[in-house]
């Protein structure tokens, strides 16, 4: 009997999000009855045909044509957005995303905006050019963390990392999500998705990790947004989709919202003169929350994991239903 065929095609320019060679020789090794095959773009159309499993980045629709024996399609992604869920889902291919280990740099990157504006350090950076001293301008912008209350809007496994890291600053937290957990879990007050408004009227700040879906299209809307905690902090690490991004500028200059802090814009990147780029109250980052150096031991990992469920024929982890693709905040 053959060997199943795992194709993996995990392409990037940075060193952190591709597969190395130790990871290739770690993965036939643990499975040598497995025949384990690395492509690149270019070499990929080859592969597919002889695909049981595929691992990679990115899926396309047109693919599924050409691969007579796929059963599962797995993403080291945490959200499914870029994929084809309900193409592969028709054609009687399982997809599975990654999970677990975005939550440590994500709950980084985001106390990191959050103490660079609490702390005034983002507009000590901007005032350093051509101001002496401007001790007076802190002592009216920064704000304490103890004390203070952060709103996750789609608290799912990376808001449970997020809370952990906020309490540790002493810091209530809210989780807002479709279905709260029956027990307590990581000190977070639960709410459900209905009192959403209530959840971020009392929100020092408020973090958006809402996955794209029909139904979390523009979710922080002008509604939403005016009855956001006067003087709170809005940061968006979800999807950008999830943002009516002229209703954000409209808080900020209003004053609702004393600033926030985008890792995700449509489009991206922001055109030069975008008032989202130019806007003295907003900090962006360049998709760069989930950066981190152990990304792809951990995806292997997580990876592999799975693989010997697939081969025992047992449930995998991170399963997609694709009834989820319109619930809303399910959160990653």
């Amino acid at each position: 009997m053959s060997r199943p065929v795992v194709l993996i095609c995990l392409e990037s320019p940075h060193a952190f999000w591709r597969l190395s060679a130790q990871h290739e020789r770690s993965l036939r090794a643990a499975f040598p009855d497995v025949d384990v095959r690395v492509a690149t773009a270019e070499s990929l159309p080859c592969h597919l045909p002889y695909a049981q499993v595929y691992l990679g980045w990115r899926f396309k629709s047109e693919w599924l044509a050409t691969v007579p024996h796929l059963k599962w399609v797995s993403s080291p992604a945490a959200g499914t957005d870029h994929l084809p869920v309900a193409e592969i889902a028709a054609a009687g291919v399982a997809l599975t995303r990654s999970y677990g280990f975005h939550g440590r740099p994500m709950a980084e990157h985001a106390m990191g905006l959050v103490l660079g504006f609490s702390r005034g350090l983002f507009l000590s950076q901007r005032l350093q050019r051509n101001r002496t001293w401007w001790k007076g301008d802190l002592a009216e912008e920064f704000f304490d963390l103890a004390g203070a209350t952060m709103t996750i809007v789609g608290c799912g496994s990376i808001g449970g990392h997020l809370a952990r890291t906020a309490r540790a600053l002493g810091m209530n937290v809210i989780g807002v999500r479709r279905t709260p957990p029956s027990a307590p879990r990581d000190g977070i007050t639960w709410i459900r998705a209905s009192a959403v408004h209530e959840a971020v009227a009392v929100a020092d700040v408020t973090v958006d990790l809402l996955p794209t879906t029909s139904a979390t299209r523009h979710f922080f809307d002008h509604e939403l947004l005016s009855v956001c905690k006067p003087g709170s902090l809005f940061i968006n690490l979800g999807r950008a989709s999830t943002v009516d991004q002229r209703a954000l500028i409209a808080a900020l200059d209003s004053g609702r919202l004393r600033g926030a802090a985008l890792d995700v814009t449509d489009p991206k990147p922001l055109p030069a003169r975008d008032p989202l780029r130019l806007h003295p109250r907003v900090l962006l980052t360049p998709k760069s929350a989930v950066f981190s150096r152990t990304y792809m031991d951990e995806a292997v990992a997580f990876f592999a994991d799975n693989l010997r469920r697939h081969l025992a024929d047992r449930p995998l982890n991170g399963l997609v239903d694709v009834s989820l693709a319109h619930s809303p905040l399910s959160g990653g």
